[in-house]
């Protein structure tokens, strides 16, 4: 249930741009109203899409803050980056800089992971996980680096599809291409921590 809660942005994203994208004239109509005059109606589907991503991510941060009175890191991180982004996207309506989003969130949590562990000594990893999981030390480095090169790698191959694809397919691979390997790299993390965990216990 959480992992839906955490991906409503870009859930409510995806369906707002294939509504749109299926009543173009509406949507332009809707968009010029609201953004602005100049928008060409193949645009208006990305830009509302937009608007209401950036809405979702502040009714979101604003929901758990009623229901805990504190925000993940995380969710004020994807706040800051969808209103940078999504909001460039919206006044100079140029959906380039809302493609980039995602990239630019990928390559924050790979920096982020790669800094705190070789600069800090830090393993954010292992800070989240090791009340859960028991492994080497030496393990728990590797999967740091994992995830830090998974997210960076992420972040390229979303510009690959976002420049050498359609717009439509771009968002599709945004909700079906992100989680579908985001859960094929979890499962393989789970396969090969398995074993160290068992080789731990023994």
């Amino acid at each position: 249930m959480k992992i839906l809660f955490d991906l409503l942005p870009v859930i409510l994203f995806f369906v707002a741009y294939k509504i749109a994208g299926g009543n173009q004239a509406f949507a332009h109509e809707l968009a010029s109203r609201w953004l602005g005059e100049g928008i060409a109606v193949t645009q208006a589907p990305i830009l509302l899409a937009t608007a209401v991503a950036i809405l979702a991510t502040v009714a979101q941060i604003a929901w758990v803050w009623m229901r805990h009175r504190k925000v993940d890191t995380m969710l004020w991180i994807s706040l800051g980056i969808i209103v940078v982004f999504g909001g460039a996207t919206l006044f100079f309506h140029n959906p380039t800089f809302i493609k980039w989003k995602p990239t630019a969130l990928y390559w924050l949590f790979g920096a982020t992971l790669t800094v705190s562990a070789v600069i800090f000594r830090r393993n954010l990893i292992r800070k989240m996980l090791e009340a859960q999981v028991r492994l080497p030390d030496p393990i728990w480095g590797r999967l740091n680096f994992a995830w830090a090169g998974f997210f960076i790698l992420m972040g390229f191959l979303n510009l690959y599809v976002a420049y050498n694809f359609s717009e439509e397919t771009w968002v599709n691979f945004k909700l079906f291409g992100g989680m579908g390997l985001m859960l094929l790299f979890v499962l393989g993390q789970g396969f090969y921590l398995s074993r160290h965990m068992q080789e731990e216990t023994t």
